[in-house]
């Protein structure tokens, strides 16, 4: 048994052997364990600016000091974004519970724009040293790929029984 989050969507997989109780049952455990695991793995602001200066010192020298690091619940068409002359960075909420790869390389993206505002090669050269920039790239092109799926009602899930 298994339960994920695929988009805007949670994914709970069970035996089809279950009678109708069981299977009440077991999704409501296997939800309950799904939000523990979740909010063990969200930050806090406090926490979400350490990390942004752990980044900040690791890949770009410690130069990149932004004044303020918060989660946003407004941001629904960007991952992140900054404002420089304030120092301002913003992370969407829905980074939360993504691999921690992908919320770093957000963080290091917007605090690289600390430093250089635009997407030229200047701004580029910063994340050369994030490891798994086009690994998080990728998978944030997937999770937009994914919500533009056409879900159909009554639609069964892959693997799902007939």
């Amino acid at each position: 048994m298994s339960a994920y989050r695929e988009g805007d969507r949670t994914i709970v997989l069970i035996p089809a052997r279950m009678s109708a109780a069981e299977e009440q049952r077991w999704v409501g455990v296997m939800l309950d364990k799904l939000a523990a695991q979740e909010s063990r793995r969200m930050l806090g602001d406090a926490e979400l600016a350490e990390r942004a200066a752990r980044l900040s010192g690791q890949y770009l020298g410690g130069r990149a000091r932004p004044e303020s690091v918060r989660w946003v619940t407004n941001q629904n068409t960007r991952w992140g974004s900054c404002t420089p002359a304030e120092g301002s960075i913003r992370l969407s909420h829905r980074l939360q519970g993504m691999p921690d790869y992908v919320v770093d390389y957000v963080l290091l993206h917007e605090l690289a724009h600390l430093l250089v505002p635009g997407h030229g090669a200047d701004f580029w050269r910063l994340l050369e040293g994030y490891p798994r920039t086009e690994r998080a790239r990728g998978y944030l092109e997937g999770v937009v790929a994914a919500a533009r799926l056409p879900h159909l009602p009554g639609a069964r899930e892959a693997g799902e029984p007939e």
